[in-house]
């Protein structure tokens, strides 16, 4: 069972005031939460688990049976923010994120307002996907702790560091480090010199780089366009340019 003050405090979770108050932030289902407690990169805060998934994870339960709380399928959707909550839920606690690059950086994302969280979980996706560890975001970004970015980088957020910050500061201590910018008019990236260590910088959905940051790019690419579409998604011009780099 659950009381209702622990439900009104799991729902505030869901609200990125209260998860950085906290230090706190939620992951749902089986698959990811099977990868968080194998992984052991975050402090487990508490389990609230269906009977389903205890009957299926016996050897976990006994493990974490002191951090987890059996519940119902109603008091499940209560908490969850899926549409189709799914057996458990994990509380976990918030990790010290870097403020500068780790030193065998070949290539790091910086990321300048990406507002939907689909696009920012998939992103780090494709940063894992790609080998890349690190992201930074500007303080216009969509929180990386939002449960849909968690729910859209399919567990990569356990492998990829990101963090959030005034880029230009984050600019000003990597200044050895050329920086890739994805804008109208730049060169054709299939046919540029990608070279490494590098950042790759990607703007807003709508409104693309500011003059700001497009100030601190070394190397201004563009992909090329053969149809009618006026835009990319801004994840899936980021996996382009990272798989350009690693081709």
């Amino acid at each position: 069972m659950i009381s209702k003050a622990k439900i009104k405090y799991l729902n505030a979770l869901h609200q990125k005031k209260h998860r950085h108050k906290e230090y706190l932030f939620i992951a749902e289902g089986p698959k990811i939460v099977a990868e968080v407690l194998q992984q052991q990169k975050f402090q487990i805060k508490h389990l609230y688990a269906s009977k389903l998934w205890i009957d299926k994870n016996t050897s976990i339960y006994n493990k974490y049976y002191s951090l987890t709380t059996l519940i119902g399928a109603n008091e499940l959707k209560k908490i969850s923010s899926l549409k189709n909550p799914k057996e458990v839920l994990a509380v976990l606690e918030m990790p010290n994120k870097p403020q500068n690059l780790p030193e065998e950086t070949d290539i790091a994302l910086a990321l300048e307002n990406i507002q939907d969280p689909g696009n920012m979980g998939t992103i780090i996706r494709i940063a894992d996907w790609f080998g890349i560890k690190t992201i930074f975001c500007s303080e216009g970004c969509v929180d990386i702790y939002n449960s849909k970015v968690i729910q859209a980088s399919m567990g990569s957020f356990l492998r990829v560091a990101v963090h959030h910050g005034q880029l230009v500061d984050f600019f000003d201590a990597q200044k050895t480090i050329p920086v890739y910018g994805a804008v109208l008019g730049g060169d054709n990236l299939f046919k540029s010199t990608l070279k490494t260590p590098a950042i790759i910088l990607i703007g807003n959905e709508g409104k693309g780089l500011s003059e700001a940051m497009q100030e601190r790019i070394n190397h201004r690419i563009t992909i090329p366009k053969n149809g009618a579409a006026e835009s990319l998604n801004a994840a899936v011009a980021t996996a382009i340019i990272c798989a350009s780099f690693r081709q």
